[in-house]
């Protein structure tokens, strides 16, 4: 159903909320401290109170796990703390281990010894004579994906977990989209890690340095960086990666599904924890994950998916005038975080145990909408590429029409995937930039509204010069002075394109294992079908808009070229009754 700003879904998502007025606590300083875990390794810690709490007034705590430094040295307290501590919580910030002030090392995202490291912290914490034996977990982006950890654990300390901008798995969905190399992220993420890693904050070198811990901090921050020297680079191993099980050598052993929660939901679900999850449209595949989370987990949930860049700091809605504000801001998404938190702590979350609510919001019709059920029920429409760089609502004659692949081809840097390395603002321009280099079909005037929510499918019947390819499709809409605005996206390496009936997410799309055992090379001059599920989208488009798919081979702002080496790729896309066409959910009125 949808509702205005004036109303809400249910107790506890709201559009409007403002608790500023519930503030009524003052920020205490933060205290750092270490813990030993079960190994000798230390962890830092900073415990944020309100200002004026003695030893033992009691707290319900929030606990955030960080690879981003817990705080800068002689700096205020983690912005979490500026946030929770006001209404009356104490806020627990720690460096994972291996990073910030933190023994140990950090070999790759959410070891199982990091893992491990958050029961020994939640039992410090309830150990304190501060604490009421409460904890919610949260975070943004890598804490994130520690707070679903944290639900991993199964502690009874963990009331509910609210992970803001997260994967679900992160190879599919970070790291490897479509099993291509996301070089942006992966360079640059790895890149500003190793400088954090080094204690220094940006590239340039400024020394700015990690909060240290008590009066011997400088003496262990110096010994911390001492046993990280020779660790290699995420980004190095990375680049030994190209199915999803890899083991490089960096990392002990362990593969990318280690680290994906994806891969332990049997353990989450066990748990039961109550979990708020928020994701953007437009915040790489941060929406994708929250609706296979919502679709995976029994846990009592609300998922919120908005029209976000990372973080949800700006919205982005092609629809509709640049400078509109969308409701809820991330003020009023905080807002809604503390009101989840308190549910969490009152029990009245965890009294919801199988209830899953979906929140949202349709671009263009400017609409928030709420579901108990993914996909929302549609009608299955199919588009046909046809002659004329027509898109077509019937299958015309067969033919082709080929695509030399640029491989210098890019996109703009202001897209979904900087955005989640970067959370800068999204905006994907007029699509009609990058005409030169792709195909685009595009359809007739729509004759009345039509609304797209769920997940386009597309099916390429192709065939190339290489045994291996990068396939990018574009959803776009077309106004009617024919600017070119930006819906939804998808890619997949040819490499990859076995379809994995058993996946328990097929009722979404096609599915790919991305496992070496299920690898199918192109045959050079043979046809070849590549299909796979574009990124889900709610949009409504008005009637005189017209739809547009746009087909690309490479895109080097984000990805690597496939393949790596040799003369690119020439495509043709064939057309006709089994030729190339995109399946579209269409929600009837």
């Amino acid at each position: 159903m949808g509702f205005s700003s004036q109303g809400t879904l249910d107790s506890i998502f709201s559009l409007d909320l403002d608790l500023t007025a519930d503030k009524h606590c003052e920020v205490g300083p933060p205290k750092s401290t270490y813990v030993t875990m079960r190994d000798g390794v230390r962890i830092a810690l900073d415990v944020v109170r309100p200002l004026g709490d003695d030893a033992n007034t009691k707290r319900d705590t929030i606990l955030v796990m960080t690879r981003y430094w817990r705080g800068e040295k002689d700096g205020p307290p983690h912005r979490e703390a500026n946030f929770f501590v006001p209404h009356g919580y104490a806020v627990v910030v720690g460096d994972v281990r291996g990073t910030g002030a933190s023994f140990g090392v950090w070999p790759h995202h959410r070891s199982r010894a990091e893992t491990l490291d958050y029961s020994e912290v939640l039992d410090w914490i309830v150990g304190q004579p501060w604490s009421n034996g409460g904890v919610v977990g949260y975070g943004v982006s890598y804490t994130a994906m520690t707070a679903d950890w944290m639900a991993e654990r199964n502690h009874p300390a963990v009331k509910g977990i609210i992970p803001r901008f997260a994967d679900f798995d992160p190879y599919e969905e970070t790291w490897f989209p479509g099993g291509l190399p996301n070089m942006y992220l992966q360079r640059n993420w790895g890149n500003r890690i190793a400088g954090l890693d080094r204690n220094v904050r940006n590239f340039l070198g400024e020394q700015a340095g990690v909060r240290p811990v008590g009066p011997s901090g400088e003496a262990d921050l110096a010994a911390v960086l001492r046993d990280r020297e020779g660790v290699p680079s995420v980004w190095d191993a990375f680049q030994q990666v190209t199915f999803r099980g890899d083991r490089p050598a960096a990392w002990g052993g362990a593969s990318m599904c280690d680290w994906s929660i994806q891969d332990v939901a049997d353990r989450v679900d066990r748990s039961g924890t109550p979990i708020q999850n928020w994701a953007g449209w437009f915040d790489g595949v941060t929406a994708q994950s929250s609706i296979r989370r919502f679709l995976r987990l029994s846990n009592p949930m609300n998922v919120i998916i908005g029209p976000w860049n990372h973080g949800g700091d700006h919205a982005y809605d092609p629809l509709r005038e640049a400078d509109e504000v969308i409701l809820p801001t991330r003020p009023t998404q905080l807002a809604n975080d503390i009101r989840f938190a308190d549910a969490c702590f009152t029990g009245q979350a965890a009294g919801k145990r199988g209830k899953k609510i979906l929140h949202y919001y349709t671009l263009g019709e400017g609409a928030w909408k709420s579901t108990t059920s993914w996909p929302p029920p549609a009608a299955r429409r199919r588009w046909y590429m046809a002659s004329g760089f027509r898109l077509s609502s019937a299958p015309e004659d067969a033919g082709f029409d080929s695509l030399q692949v640029d491989p210098l081809l890019g996109d703009v840097t202001s897209n979904r995937w900087v955005t989640n390395g970067s959370a800068c603002k999204v905006d994907y321009g007029d699509r009609r930039q990058f005409d030169a280099a792709r195909l685009a079909y595009t359809s007739e005037p729509l004759p009345h509204d039509v609304e797209i929510t769920g997940h386009p499918i597309a099916y390429l019947n192709i065939t190339s010069t290489r045994e291996d390819g990068s396939f990018f499709v574009y959803l776009e809409g077309v106004k009617p002075d024919g600017e070119s605005y930006h819906l939804t996206e998808g890619q997949l390496r040819a490499l990859h394109r076995k379809v994995w009936t058993e996946s328990p997410f097929s009722a979404l799309g096609p599915q790919h294992s991305y496992l070496r055992q299920d690898a199918e090379p192109l045959v050079p001059g043979e046809p070849a079908i590549v299909t796979f599920t574009l990124l889900p989208i709610s949009a409504r488009l008005p009637a005189g808009h017209r739809l547009r798919v746009v087909l690309a081979g490479s895109d080097t702002t984000t990805f690597a070229n496939v393949p790596a080496d040799g003369a690119p790729p020439l495509l043709k896309f064939h057309r006709g009754l089994e030729g190339c066409s995109i399946d579209l959910p269409i929600i009837e009125p």
